[in-house]
């Protein structure tokens, strides 16, 4: 169901029929690795009779990433003792006050990878994340559960997070429409952060027409006067036929050009490894105060990543802010040449368990970490493989209302 679809239910039948969703669309195991919190029926068909009308997302259900704070209620952020360090927020988050003055019911909270740190859909504690589709193969994470909502067909919007590639790779995992904001927006400054110089807020769409509803409702869009230019960058590392689909799909609204290519290929060689130096950093200042105490209570793989900032060498730390420079400044003269530059969001479909190693995980972000660095906003487009899994197109613009996103989206969707 779409966002216009949804708008045609009474209240009553809206709040029944998500039920009805939940229910019949994810397992008891499923519900407990994507749900923090689902309302009741009733209450539910409260929210709906007395959302805004008139809005373009009027009687829209949508659910939460568990890192944006809902007023009197205790965030877990994937954890399993967040809020006996931290008190429950006096009110709802930004984005979710913007969604409720545009008519969207707040349906409830998804699960996460702990803290957000981490990218495919792992959590020890609730559960790992399943594809609705292939249940043997996990979501992508860390916004594992808002994707799963929407790819699970239960809401037709989820709102998630994206430091390293959260909403980008669940998108491509999963074959649904995703956006990144930029770092420091209004919207995510009041979630808790993992590493605020590449945190962003987020949100996934099944459709491209819902994603336009949304980013004009969220974001808003600058009238395009001319057909935009954007190149396609194959960077290495993709399965063949990862490569073949997006490079078919890329096509379809962006040149290919070898030089710019070459040059960009060359400047984001360190990506990785400055990712990793700073967010290693900033995420070790933001978990200091109680990180010790409860060492034991912290995903082992998350405490890993947490703990190698002891590691970190000063020479580490120039490096990194050496190739920040260098990176920004490549991403300045990309955009001063096209209006829109397209990589590939994953180097190959969703993962098995057995299949989430360090390995690929490096692999994931030697694709994703170049706009986070950047600090660019970025349109995830699905993109289908022979199998029937998917991978994505990560389009990445200079701003985020860009007539790009919306010239793109009518492209993509065959409109």
């Amino acid at each position: 169901m779409t966002i216009s679809d949804w708008q045609q239910l009474s209240p009553a039948i809206a709040a029944h029929e998500l039920h009805q969703r939940v229910r019949t669309r994810l397992t008891a195991g499923q519900q407990r690795a994507v749900l923090t919190a689902l309302g009741d029926e009733a209450g539910l068909a409260e929210h709906f009779s007395t959302a805004l009308r008139g809005t373009p997302l009027s009687g829209v259900p949508y659910f939460l990433k568990d890192l944006f704070p809902v007023a009197r209620q205790p965030m877990l952020a994937g954890s399993t003792f967040l809020p006996e360090v931290r008190p429950t927020a006096p009110q709802d988050a930004a984005i979710v006050q913007k969604l409720s003055a545009s008519g969207a019911v707040l349906a409830g909270r998804t699960h996460l990878q702990e803290f957000a740190y981490g990218i495919t859909g792992e959590n020890p504690h609730y559960g790992d994340c399943a594809h609705p589709r292939f249940p043997d193969r996990l979501t992508g994470g860390s916004s594992s559960g808002s994707a799963a909502v929407v790819a699970a067909g239960i809401v037709p919007l989820a709102i998630g997070t994206d430091t390293g590639g959260s909403v980008r790779l669940p998108a491509a995992f999963c074959g649904l429409f995703g956006f990144r904001l930029a770092p420091r927006d209004l919207f995510i400054a009041d979630a808790f952060p993992l590493a605020p110089s590449y945190d962003t807020a987020g949100w996934f769409t099944a459709t491209a027409g819902d994603m336009a509803t949304t980013m004009e409702c969220l974001v808003g869009f600058t009238p395009t006067l001319r057909e935009p230019h954007g190149c396609y960058v194959e960077l290495p590392g993709l399965d063949a036929e990862v490569a073949l689909a997006c490079g078919q799909a890329a096509a379809r609204f962006a040149s290919r050009e070898t030089e710019t290519s070459a040059a960009m290929r060359a400047a984001l060689g360190n990506s990785v490894e400055t990712y990793n130096t700073v967010v290693a950093d900033e995420a070790w200042a933001i978990h200091r105060p109680w990180a010790e105490r409860f060492r034991d209570r912290y995903d082992p793989a998350v405490w890993q990543r947490l703990n190698r900032v002891h590691a970190t060498t000063e020479k580490q730390r120039e490096d990194a802010r050496r190739s920040t420079e260098a990176i920004q400044r490549m991403w300045r003269d990309a955009f001063r040449a096209y209006d829109f530059i397209v990589l590939p969001a994953s180097p190959f479909a969703a993962l098995t368990k057995a299949d989430c190693t360090p390995e690929n995980r490096l692999r994931i972000l030697s694709l994703t970490a170049p706009a986070s660095i950047g600090g660019y906003p970025v349109l995830t487009l699905p993109v289908a493989l022979p199998s029937g899994l998917t991978t994505g197109l990560q389009v990445v613009v200079n701003r985020a209302d860009s007539p790009v996103i919306g010239w793109v989206l009518n492209q993509f969707s065959g409109r």
